[in-house]
């Protein structure tokens, strides 16, 4: 009877998952897909809000360079005003990071994005700076944080399940089967972040030359990336951000497709 209960609770709480992800469903207004989120654009504000002053001390606080800090946030606003971010409910502020060491950059929900002070001197024009921004903004306007946070608790709530259901006291060896379970999800998660990669990269590609940029200049960021490891450890940013393959073609492959006539001349490196 015991046995049969557990696996009573365990459908139960997977079906109460699976209803709660998919019932949960919003058309994003810039990339036009259907999306599984549980958080309002309001929440995603506040959210990140709240998140990045512990983010930033992470890193070491804000850079004390105003005019290098007031230049990142000029070409970050260039981006959102001249795009579709322009459109959305997000208040966009860009910081630069203290951190000399660390090369990185991320956005939280709503948002709020940074960059190191490591990755910013490691770039050699605005352009440069300009795709690695965009790319987050994209991260941004494709909701990714939200969706991961919804398939999070997706994979979280049918991996209880699994628990429940697997679990014997009698027999403890049979929670292996739980953890194997959860790597599973793990699993997912990292192909849906790798998806995430190749999603912003696109919309990269539209936000930079729509802000006046030249979105070639997003290759020489992933070359500056590749030489900043210099086969050892990689850069931060190719740990927060998986890289989905060969980021250089891929990137190369969407210019020439929005782009079938060439780059537009006149735009800044």
């Amino acid at each position: 009877m015991r046995g049969n209960l557990r696996y009573l609770i365990a459908l139960l709480m997977a079906g109460f998952t699976l209803i709660s992800y998919y019932c949960k469903r919003s058309v994003n207004e810039v990339t036009g897909e259907v999306q599984h989120v549980d958080m309002t654009a309001e929440q995603e504000i506040a959210l990140g809000l709240q998140a990045a002053p512990e983010m930033a001390q992470q890193y070491g606080g804000l850079h004390p360079d105003r005019q290098a800090s007031a230049a990142v946030e000029r070409i970050g606003q260039e981006i959102v005003q001249r795009t579709k971010a322009s459109q959305t409910p997000y208040r966009f502020q860009f910081h630069l990071l203290a951190d000399e060491n660390t090369i990185n950059a991320f956005a939280l929900p709503g948002g709020q994005i940074f960059i190191t002070a490591g990755l910013l001197k490691n770039l050699r024009s605005e352009g440069q700076v300009a795709g690695v921004l965009a790319h987050e903004v994209a991260h941004v306007v494709a909701r990714h944080s939200a969706e991961q946070i919804a398939k999070s608790q997706l994979t979280q709530g049918l991996t209880g399940a699994a628990a429940i259901g697997l679990y014997d006291p009698e027999r403890p060896g049979t929670m292996a089967s739980s953890a194997a379970a959860a790597m599973v999800g793990k699993l997912l998660t990292l192909r849906y972040g790798r998806e995430d990669e190749l999603e912003s990269d696109r919309l990269a590609v539209q936000f930079t030359a729509q802000a006046g940029y030249d979105p070639r200049a997003m290759m020489q960021v992933m070359q500056v990336l590749e030489q900043a490891g210099g086969g050892s450890r990689q850069p931060e940013f190719l740990s927060t951000h998986p890289n989905p393959g060969n980021r250089i073609q891929e990137l190369e492959s969407e210019i020439q497709a929005e782009f079938p006539q060439g780059v537009p001349a006149g735009l800044k490196p």
